[in-house]
């Protein structure tokens, strides 16, 4: 589904679902292999793949431990990772390029969201490698079973030790719900849960971020709007998540009984569908001239990049903060920084489901 509206709709249809072991007929009878490149994405057993009552209590669970008190907590710890990555960049020797995705739009998030979850910093390229590897749709089915199997010792780890030793992090308090309130989360849902919270949580930042930097440095009368002051970083920010949806297409959802659409199409009860974000984003239905950049658009509000409906990106306001902090920082810091490639030149990463560049050469000084 790529068309806006009709996508909006689905997306707050009750007949829609995400759990395929109720109604996924090709996942409950065994036709689909448990090592298929997509498995992980609907194979957990978190809010992500949960359907009505418990996918209420699911969500109900983490939004109280995921409080947007919390959440505007992070801002020091934000600011202060930025900081020490533009100093860290400021050591670039003069007229050397550098990957800005690498060392700014993926350092950022994955350190804020260790810190949220009390990862241990020598855990961090291990978890790295293994959410790559999630979001890998062309991996073969060993890669598969090899990425499976990491990511559950990591977190089997992770879990253990805050347990014999909690801290002042999320999977602390997402370990209280488990133990403290029986009934409310199960050993699979915790790990489950940490998958879909750890993972979602920096891989769409990286991808917002490298993606912002990219249009702001190939739309200079843009970048002159905000310096001037006309527009806002927020509106940056909200521009870049419908221009390009960190999150091109995400899987997968099921129609749990026929559902006729008012163009005569009907979705069959069992039909997975998958939600194109990043084309209901383009939908020239919805967007005048719906390919183009531009940040004092009014119209754009209603962007599906973060999902809409029940499942609502619940990270969203998270990923907006670390936008809207980190960067006016680069800009600012930066200010003669440009492309160090033509924009032909940049490449997507691999896969349909993450939408980056698989680097972003920069020069920090202009020259």
């Amino acid at each position: 589904m790529t068309g806006h509206r009709r996508l909006r709709e689905l997306l707050a249809d009750s007949r829609v679902s995400k759990d395929p072991r109720q109604h996924w007929p090709g996942w409950i009878n065994g036709d689909v292999p448990e090592d298929w490149a997509l498995a992980s994405w609907v194979s957990v057993r978190n809010m992500f793949t949960a359907y009505g009552e418990r996918h209420r209590r699911l969500r109900s669970l983490i939004s109280a431990a995921f409080t947007p008190r919390r959440v505007a907590g992070l801002y020091p710890d934000i600011a202060e990772i930025t900081n020490e990555l533009l100093d860290d960049l400021g050591s670039t020797p003069e007229g050397s390029s550098v990957d800005l995705r690498e060392h700014f739009a993926y350092p950022l998030p994955i350190s804020v969201i260790c810190r949220l979850f009390g990862v241990p910093a020598e855990t961090r390229p291990g978890l790295r490698r293994i959410v790559d590897g999630v979001f890998d749709t062309s991996a073969t089915a060993e890669q598969v079973r090899a990425t499976q199997r990491e990511l559950y010792e990591l977190l089997d780890g992770l879990v253990a030790s805050k347990r014999a030793d909690p801290g002042d992090d999320l999977t602390s308090v997402l370990l209280n719900a488990r133990d403290e309130q029986d009934g409310k989360l199960d050993e699979q849902e915790l790990v489950d849960t940490l998958i879909l919270l750890i993972g979602a949580g920096y891989e769409t930042t990286v991808n917002l971020l490298d993606q912002a930097v990219a249009a702001m440095l190939t739309h200079g009368d843009q970048l002159e709007l905000v310096r001037e002051g006309t527009c806002s970083w927020g509106q940056v920010v909200t521009e870049s998540l419908r221009w390009q949806a960190p999150l091109a297409n995400v899987p997968l959802r099921y129609a749990t009984t026929d559902i006729e659409l008012e163009d005569g199409v009907v979705i069959r009860a069992g039909e997975p569908i998958l939600a194109g974000y990043a084309g209901a984003c383009r939908d020239p239905r919805r967007y005048e001239r719906p390919d183009s950049f531009d940040i004092t658009r009014t119209d754009n509000g209603d962007h599906l990049a973060f999902g809409h409906g029940a499942h609502y990106c619940l990270g969203a306001p998270l990923a907006r903060l670390e936008a809207e902090t980190a960067l006016p920082a680069l800009f600012e810091r930066f200010p003669d920084m440009r492309l160090a490639v033509s924009v032909d030149e940049l490449v997507a990463g691999s896969g349909f489901i993450a939408n980056g560049h698989s680097s972003l050469p920069v020069l920090l000084r202009g020259r």
